[in-house]
């Protein structure tokens, strides 16, 4: 698929927060040119939790982190009229044909994919790259809860990012909370800066 498109990294820290729904709506009007991939919020925060105390690997930990950013993922379909839960390619797709809004789930898509190392070097960060450039996007927008100057600021981003970002040709901003006023800017064809 080739397209005009912005993927868009709704950052799991929105999951509790007052901007959650304003940034919903600034993606909301942008339906039919944006993708978003949710992070994995409160939902990755308790696997985090619960791997220490119960002991499994960072195998099984990959895996319900990607569950984890399917499960926000349905929630925001729950809470925003026209977003819609896709789960694969197709259905990416098919979404963004209907000027629908898809919310991507990675799981199980991802689950075995050779691309992803299977540790918490990975986050949605870093799949909203991978996606963007299986997509042919243009750009690539992550909606952090604090602002940055470029994505290679202290941990502002994943150990696995370099490498992914390395093979996608587009545009990556990072947006922060002052960054919401505008964000309509965020998702047109206006000229930006690569972080």
């Amino acid at each position: 698929m080739t397209h005009d498109l912005t993927v868009v990294k709704l950052g799991g820290s929105h999951a509790l927060s007052p901007l959650l729904h304003g940034w919903l709506g600034a993606i909301g009007r942008a339906r039919g040119q944006v993708v978003v991939v949710p992070g994995g919020g409160p939902f990755a925060d308790a696997v985090r939790v619960a791997q220490p105390a119960m002991g499994f690997d960072d195998d099984a930990a990959h895996d319900m982190a990607l569950m984890a950013m399917a499960q926000y993922g349905r929630a925001l379909t729950s809470v925003a009229d026209g977003f819609v839960y896709a789960d694969t390619m197709r259905s990416v797709g098919d979404a963004v044909a209907r000027r629908e809004v898809p919310v991507w789930s990675p799981w199980p898509m991802l689950r075995a994919h050779p691309d992803i190392p299977r540790s918490w070097d990975v986050t949605s960060d870093s799949l909203a790259v991978w996606l963007a450039t299986a997509l042919h996007a243009r750009r690539v927008v992550l909606i952090k809860h604090r602002a940055a100057t470029a994505t290679a600021d202290d941990d502002l981003v994943d150990a696995a990012f370099p490498q992914l970002i390395a093979r996608f040709d587009g545009t990556v901003l990072v947006a922060g909370p002052g960054d919401l006023a505008a964000a309509d800017t965020l998702f047109g064809c206006h000229s930006a800066t690569a972080a």
